[in-house]
C-alpha cells in the first residue's frame, strides 16, 4: 500500500492511497478557502445516560446536488475546485467539512443537562475515482486495499488520547438517506464507545470470561455447522444471514477466527474477507437487478490501548426492504423499545441470496 498525506487550503487533511506508487498527484483542492471555525458539542440524555452530538451548521452541507455535480472530478477547474486531486490514487480519505465531531471542539453551552465538547473525528472515505462504480464492483485487490486503509485510519486515530472507538460505515442509496451518490463511506472516531458497540463489548466480555472463547467465534461455528443461512464460506472468512436477523437480508461478514481490529488481520484473512464482502455486495445488487440500498457498519475493539481478546471484527449490513409494495422503516416497537418485530424469516431471505450466483473473480 502506498500513501501520501496532503493538506487542503482550508486546513483539512487529505490522505491518498494506491496499489501502485502515487504519481502526478495534483494539489489538494477544496471548494472552501477558509476553515469552518465551528464546533460541535455533546448533550447527555439523563434517562438513558447517552450522549447526543449537536452540529447545527451541518444544515449548510451539500444536499441533493444537481446531476452534473461531480465531487470526484479528476480535472480540477480552479474556478470550481473539487475535493480530490488529479493522480493515480485508488482510495482517498479527507476530513469532513461539516463534522458531527471535531478534534478542536471547544464550545460547551450551559444547559439543564450535562454538556461537553464534541471532540472526535469524522472522515470521508472515497472508495474509487470512478463515480459510477460501487464498492461491490471493485476488484478484489481494490477491496483489500480498502481494508488496509481502514486499518491505517484506525491505527492513526487510536493514537489520539481523546478517541476511544473507530467505526467505518457506508450508507448506500436514497432509501437510507444518502444525498451524495458517489461510492464513498465515512469513518467516525468517538470520544467514548457508543451505546451499540458498548453493549456488544459487554456481552462479548461476559461470554469470554465464562467460556474462554468469543461469542461471535462460537456463533460463526454454529452457523457453519448448520449451513442453512451461509452465503460465503472460505478458508478464513464467512458471510451469512444470522439466525437472529432483525432485518430481512441482514448479513454479517467476518473472519472465522477472531481478530480485534482491522490492524490485526493477517494477509490471508484480509484476502478472504475481501472475497466474502464482494460476494455479499454482488448478491445484493443481483437480488433486484438494481443498486441495493444498505447501511454497512464495521464493529471492532475499542481503541483504549487494552487487549480485547473478546472482540471479533465484523460487518453488519442493514438493508431497508419492501413488504407488500411499501418500504419498511422502523416501527414504534423498534424505535421506542428497541424490540424488533420481524415479518420475514432469516432462512427465507438467506435462500433468496443463496440462489443468486455471482463470479467474484470476474474483474
Amino acid at each position: 500500500m502506498h500513501r501520501l498525506e496532503l493538506t487542503k487550503p482550508d486546513g483539512r487533511a487529505l490522505t491518498l492511497y494506491g496499489l501502485q506508487p502515487l504519481q502526478d498527484i495534483g494539489p489538494a483542492p477544496s471548494p472552501f478557502i477558509e476553515p469552518l471555525n465551528r464546533s460541535p458539542h455533546l448533550r447527555r440524555n439523563p434517562l438513558r445516560d447517552e450522549w447526543v452530538t449537536y452540529a447545527a451548521y451541518r444544515q449548510d452541507r451539500t444536499f441533493l446536488p444537481p446531476p452534473e455535480y461531480n465531487p470526484l472530478a479528476v480535472t480540477v477547474d480552479p474556478a470550481n475546485p473539487t475535493e480530490l486531486p488529479q493522480g493515480n490514487w485508488d482510495v482517498a480519505v479527507f476530513d469532513n467539512r461539516f463534522p458531527s465531531l471535531a478534534p478542536g471542539a471547544d464550545e460547551v453551552p450551559s444547559l439543564v443537562v450535562e454538556t461537553a465538547p464534541g471532540v472526535g473525528k469524522c472522515e470521508v472515505v472515497v472508495f474509487t475515482q470512478d463515480r459510477l462504480a460501487s464498492l461491490g464492483a471493485l476488484s478484489l485487490a481494490h477491496i483489500e486495499l480498502l481494508l488496509r486503509v481502514w486499518a491505517d485510519r484506525t491505527e492513526k486515530l487510536a493514537q489520539v488520547d481523546a478517541i476511544q472507538y473507530v467505526l467505518p460505515f457506508e450508507n448506500r442509496g436514497a432509501e437510507v438517506g444518502v444525498t451524495l451518490h458517489h461510492p464513498h463511506g465515512q469513518l467516525y472516531a468517538y470520544p467514548q464507545v457508543p451505546p451499540v458497540p458498548a453493549r456488544m463489548q459487554q456481552v462479548a466480555g461476559d461470554y469470554y470470561r465464562a467460556n474462554g472463547r468469543g461469542v461471535l467465534q462460537d456463533h460463526i461455528r454454529a452457523e457453519m455447522k448448520s449451513g442453512e443461512r451461509m452465503l460465503y464460506t472460505g478458508e478464513h472468512a464467512v458471510a451469512f444471514v444470522p439466525a437472529c436477523a432483525k432485518y430481512p437480508y441482514e448479513v454479517w461478514v467476518a473472519p472465522i477466527e477472531p481478530v480485534a481490529t482491522f490492524c490485526d488481520l493477517s494477509d490471508e484473512q484480509r484476502a478472504d474477507l475481501a472475497r466474502a464482502l464482494k460476494t455479499v455486495l454482488m448478491k445484493f445488487d443481483r437480488l433486484w437487478e438494481r443498486p441495493f440500498p444498505y447501511l454497512m457498519a464495521w464493529y471492532q475493539a475499542p481503541t483504549d490501548g487494552q487487549p480485547h481478546p473478546e472482540s471479533h471484527l465484523h460487518a453488519e449490513f442493514y438493508p431497508p426492504y419492501r413488504t407488500r409494495e411499501r418500504l419498511k422503516y422502523l416501527a414504534g416497537t423498534e424505535l421506542a423499545a428497541g424490540w424488533f418485530a420481524m415479518d420475514a424469516l432469516p432462512e427465507d431471505k438467506a435462500r433468496d441470496l443463496q440462489q443468486i450466483e455471482v463470479d467474484i473473480d470476474a474483474l
